[in-house]
């Protein structure tokens, strides 16, 4: 297997490393934009995109503000693309690249790895019977931007800088995802966005949403100043309160005071588990649950378009 990787960030990290557990030969040419870019241990370093050619597929993950013309630009060549979480920043390329796939017939997913997290597929399954005695659904997610990469300094990262296509509600569209997953689109959407914490960032830090639905509301808060990490979900019915912990991968139903589900063993694997998804995809000639089109309904519910 050849992979054309643009994008040797963090994240690309983990995906290399998913790949290769799967494909222990793989072969991976990554497009750096400067001669003296850092050299990565079996990774193939090229300034062109000529070798995107000889690939299986091409995986995006460059910030998010440079997505939308490497999109383009990789659609050219006609390959298979996995493109890291957002898709873009702003939907102003949306209708060229729907244009685009549709006529070239590619495959497309968009990596929102929490679609692979045993709580969020679990209740996945469960909301397929029982949505409709949903009552309340609450999402939060809160974490420390200066603590994402500890060894640089925050103010400096894409997720800081509005410019690069950062905030925090792109940043963890995650939430957005598995809910538009789990319940479908909402009939609407309110949303409040700041940038106001102490941060003292540019680009969003704080961002509350409210999806409507007809039988329930969902309400969502996402920040990056919380110094303690929070990342939970609860979905209330008539005669059900289920509380899932997302960092200690736990589902606990409150009224029966019943453990559903418990999975710390799992912590470390939605990587491996999602590119597994992606590869087994492409050898079957599957159509992935999250492509392009997917991931732009997303986002216009993410920027309330």
């Amino acid at each position: 297997m050849k992979v054309f990787l643009i994008g040797l960030g963090s994240i690309a990290q983990k995906h290399i490393s998913a790949i290769r557990k799967i494909e222990p030969n793989v072969i991976i040419y990554a497009l750096r934009s400067t001669n003296n870019a850092e050299s990565h241990e079996n990774v193939i370093n090229v300034f062109n995109w000529d070798k995107a050619i000889e690939a299986d597929f091409i995986l995006i993950s460059n910030p998010t503000n440079l997505h939308g013309d490497t999109i383009i630009k990789a659609l050219e060549f006609k390959k298979p693309l996995f493109i890291e979480k957002p898709l873009l920043h702003k939907l102003l390329q949306v209708d060229e690249i729907i244009e685009k796939v549709k006529s070239y017939q590619i495959p497309t997913y968009v990596a929102c790895v929490l679609r692979f997290h045993p709580v969020i597929s679990y209740l996945k399954d469960m909301m397929n019977s029982v949505k409709s005695q949903v009552d309340e659904v609450n999402v939060y997610c809160g974490s420390y931007l200066p603590n994402w990469r500890a060894d640089s300094d925050y103010r400096n990262s894409y997720s800081a800088n509005e410019e690069m296509g950062g905030g925090v509600h792109l940043d963890l569209i995650h939430e957005m995802d598995y809910l538009y997953w789990m319940f479908g689109k909402p009939i609407q959407v309110k949303s409040t966005l700041r940038s106001n914490s102490h941060l003292n960032i540019s680009a969003i830090d704080y961002a509350n949403y409210q999806l409507i639905y007809p039988n329930f509301v969902a309400s969502v808060t996402l920040n990056y100043f919380r110094k303690q990490n929070k990342r939970e979900l609860e979905i209330v019915g008539p005669d059900f309160i289920l509380n899932g912990n997302l960092i200690a991968y736990t589902l606990m139903e409150e009224i029966s005071n019943k453990m559903i589900v418990d999975e710390s063993s799992q912590i470390g694997t939605l990587y491996d588990k999602q590119m597994s998804y992606f590869i087994k995809g492409l050898r079957e000639n599957a159509i992935y649950e999250n492509d392009v089109q997917t991931g732009i309904e997303v986002l216009k519910l993410v920027l309330n378009d």
